[in-house]
């Protein structure tokens, strides 16, 4: 379980560096995005949305799995529910490492 913690926050934490990087392109703030991107975090905030959470990573600091899944929600539904299939299917490989003990799947 300790190995699929780190392979779904390495997961979360690319796609909301990803993010990072396309809401400031060339140093000019996407507005529309950043608007997207702060209406996601409140509404999961206030309605305790937590995507790490519902994989078993739960933060001693409650708000940081709303903060994470409000910014995945802000970039669409699409991209969660690739998100969550990729997830899931690593959950549901033979273990998440090949027989000679490498990673069995990249992201």
């Amino acid at each position: 379980m300790q190995m699929f913690s780190v392979l779904v926050m390495s997961v979360l934490i690319e796609a909301v560096i990803t993010y990072i990087k396309t809401v400031v392109v060339d140093k000019n703030i996407r507005w529309q995005m950043l608007v997207s991107t702060t209406l996601s975090i409140a509404l999961c905030l206030a309605y305790g949305i937590d995507i790490p959470a519902l994989v078993g990573i739960v933060s001693p600091i409650s708000f940081v799995g709303n903060v994470l899944t409000g910014i995945l929600v802000s970039r669409g539904s699409n991209y969660i529910f690739d998100l969550l299939k990729t997830i899931t299917s690593k959950k549901t490989a033979s273990g998440t490492f090949g027989a000679d003990g490498s990673e069995g799947v990249e992201i």
